[in-house]
């Protein structure tokens, strides 16, 4: 049975009509332990690395490994599994991306188990309940893609079914394995490829990552986004930095390399152009998606009446946690943060404003993110972007409040900016996976609950995680005790944002660039919509491009490519009897080997986090001293987009079913 993708109708694998064991004793369990497992193992990882490993696939797949050791489980019973499980993933972003900066700027010493607990977990509820009610307006109305919900789902759908099926997933994920063991494991090759030059008193860089998984990303979202986030780097990356070196120079410091140069230039002044650009994309989208909202609330509320009779009498598969409850647990989510926050500025008055603004920006920033995963994926959502939005904005209205230089201010700010990233973390990843959810024929108030088991799971664990961390490596800086700290570049960045704004030092004039950019590309996307253009440019994804490293949008575009390419080869099949069956199973098969690519990259990235862990040596697996750069990596890479290709279109050359 073919699952819809975008705007095709949904064709869930299990009918509303049908009822299967969802929420079990056995889901629940491995739900937990999956949940703790995953958050503190991409807790490690991006404050090692900067970048977390998406949880939803990998679950899946290991709770579909799990369960077959049990009689009577089934498709409904592994997504369950899987929506607590990536629950804990994103937690760990939202807490490592800026909770670690109150220890950086010596606010706190340590992580505090009570109110690590307490920001994380009611940080990641107020995210779970936001997406209850942008359920209907983001999935439903907006019909966004979510390509890792899809994907999530075609990797449930390949186990139940088995068959052919299952050969793209193993064939692929063996692939992504493959790829990262020997990269990022075994050292064999580099992460990427890349170069910088001096060109007529100017500097350009450029360089691509080698990840199966982000061209799978590329492939899934398709050609238009792919553009749309190239090209927001290219503007970062090939405009913005050699105008800016050619009218500053060099900045201040040792560098090894123009590459190092580049990157300097990019992360103090240029990644703020990004930052201004979320901003204004942000607020419009909030504009473009004002209307599905408030339906998707409406609808929620008329629906409910915050009784059971009412539950029931609409599908299974539309059954949403009853409005009035979700609004009654946001209110009472304000209590223990205001009371924190009344501790922390010691000023009842500015306490609760700082609670109600959490509150708006947590609900707008929600909303952002879940947008965002439809357009991009979780993998790639901007959440550190989003935060500093946040702090930006909250930065500035405590500085009216409190004063400049109050020394409580950066860390007031810090403390909501941290609330809100754990917010929009889960509302990104829940999304996913009611779409995958959705997909599948799933109960959305049981997916809802297991969220929100999850997510407290993931929030008990997070403070004792990160002190480990903390004392094993230290963050930051390099000290005699620690000499080879865990970097937390995104803690880092916050941590500048936030003293910034109080003490001086932010390139607000790159933030304004960023703001007039997405002004011209609105406006730009609003002639192409009065066209009837199909090519539109959603402002958000250009953003993205603008603030995330051009070597990640590269792959990203790659993947846009190959798309492309299996829909124009398909169009010389159109006289094969039988071509709009053939070419559902073609978008299939290629589907399923993304899936597969994305799946092996992230189990593997999550494994090898163990033996890192255990021996605190991020080089314990290195078979070399020194990888043999990035050029067997991108001839290995093409290979495997040609075999990507190859799969998808080979389907109408064999005339073969995929499951």
């Amino acid at each position: 049975m073919k699952i819809a993708t975008n705007n095709d109708t949904i064709q869930p694998v299990i009918p509303a009509s049908t009822s299967l064991p969802e929420i079990t004793v056995k889901a629940i369990i491995l739900g937990i332990i999956l949940s703790v497992v995953l958050a503190g193992a991409n807790a490690y990882l991006g404050l090692f690395a900067g970048m977390t490993v998406s949880a939803s696939i990998p679950a899946a797949v290991i709770s579909m490994g799990v369960l077959r050791f049990f009689r009577n489980s089934n498709i409904l019973e592994n997504n369950i599994v899987q929506t607590a499980a990536s629950s804990g993933e994103s937690l760990a972003a939202g807490v490592i991306f800026t909770l670690p900066a109150l220890v950086l700027m010596g606010y706190w010493t340590g992580f505090p188990w009570l109110w690590v607990t307490l920001i994380a977990g009611l940080g990641g509820l107020i995210g779970v309940l936001f997406t209850i009610i942008l359920r209907r307006a983001l999935i439903i109305e907006g019909r966004l893609t979510y390509p890792e919900g899809i994907a999530t789902a075609e990797v449930l759908k390949s186990g139940e079914e088995g068959g052919g099926a299952v050969k793209y997933i193993a064939i692929a994920g063996l692939l992504g394995a493959f790829f990262k063991l020997c990269e990022t494991g075994f050292h064999l090759w580099s992460a990427t490829i890349e170069g910088a030059r001096n060109v007529f008193g100017s500097l350009f860089y450029f360089g691509s990552n080698l990840s199966p998984a982000l061209v799978s990303v590329g492939y899934i979202v398709g050609l238009n986004i792919s553009v749309l986030v190239f090209s927001g780097g290219f503007i970062s990356w090939m405009i913005c930095i050699p105008i800016y070196y050619a009218i500053n120079g060099a900045p201040p410091g040792d560098f090894n390399s123009i590459v190092d140069i580049a990157y300097e230039i990019w992360s103090t002044q240029i990644r703020y152009i990004g930052v201004g650009a979320m901003v204004v994309g942000g607020l419009w989208a909030l504009i473009n998606l004002r209307k599905p909202i408030i339906m998707g609330v409406t609808a929620g509320l008329s629906a409910y009446k915050g009784t059971s009779a009412s539950m029931t009498s609409l599908p299974r598969t539309e059954r949403d946690i009853p409005t009035k409850w979700v609004f009654i647990a946001l209110g009472a989510s304000i209590v223990p943060l205001y009371a924190y926050y009344v501790l922390v500025v010691k000023d009842v008055g500015i306490s609760l404003i700082m609670a109600v603004f959490m509150l708006i920006a947590a609900a707008l920033f929600s909303a952002v993110a879940g947008y965002m995963a439809g357009l991009v994926g979780s993998s790639n959502n901007p959440i550190s972007g989003v935060t500093i939005a946040t702090l930006l904005s909250t930065a500035l209205l405590l500085l009216v409040l409190m004063g400049a230089g109050n020394p409580d201010g950066p860390a007031a700010a810090i403390l909501i900016g941290a609330v809100v990233c754990c917010a929009a973390a889960i509302s990104g990843d829940t999304l996913q996976d009611l779409k995958a959810g959705q997909l599948v024929g799933a109960t959305p108030y049981k997916q809802q609950l297991m969220e929100i088991l999850g997510t407290v799971s993931a929030a008990l664990i997070m403070a004792p995680v990160l002190m480990l961390l903390l004392n094993a490596y230290g963050f930051g800086t390099a000290t005699p005790e620690h000499p080879n700290p865990l970097t937390a570049p995104q803690a880092t960045l916050m941590a500048a944002v936030a003293t910034g704004v109080f003490h001086g030092g932010l390139p607000w004039g790159m933030i304004g660039i960023g703001a007039l950019i997405a002004v011209a590309i609105i406006i730009f996307d609003q002639y192409q919509e009065k066209k009837g253009a199909s090519f539109r440019a959603p402002i958000l994804a250009v953003a993205v491009g603008i603030y995330l490293p051009i070597e990640l949008s590269t792959p990203i575009f790659v993947g846009g490519i190959i798309s492309y390419l299996v829909k124009r080869k398909a169009k010389g099949f159109k006289s094969l009897p039988g071509f709009k069956e053939l070419q559902a199973k073609s978008d299939q098969a290629g589907l399923l080997f993304a899936s597969g690519l994305i799946t092996g990259e992230a189990l593997v990235g999550i494994l090898m986090a163990i033996p890192i862990v255990i021996s605190g040596n991020a080089d314990v697996m290195a078979w070399v001293d020194a990888p043999l750069g990035g050029f067997p990596g991108m001839i290995l890479l093409a290979g495997v987009c040609y075999w990507l290709y190859k799969a998808a279109v080979g389907i109408y050359n064999r005339r073969e079913t995929v499951s």
